[in-house]
């Protein structure tokens, strides 16, 4: 009988663990997204910052200039 009880116990604990280390997993996925997230969208504001620069520069809008004369 304690066997049988200790066993039931041991099953319990091993399925709560289960669950913990899922419940982690979860937690570190979600935490990658978020960052993903955030750091996509600071990349498009960066982007639109270098492209604001690019287009206010006359270097760039000369530049561009002669390669369409080519």
């Amino acid at each position: 009988a304690v066997e049988a009880e200790n066993q039931v116990e041991l099953e319990e604990n091993t399925q709560l663990i289960n669950q913990v280390l899922e419940l982690q997993h979860t937690l570190e996925v979600d935490a990658v997204k978020e960052e993903h997230l955030k750091l996509q969208s600071e990349n498009q504001v960066l982007g639109q910052y270098i492209e604001n620069l690019m287009s206010a520069s006359g270097v760039f809008q000369m530049t561009q200039k002669a390669k369409a004369i080519r």
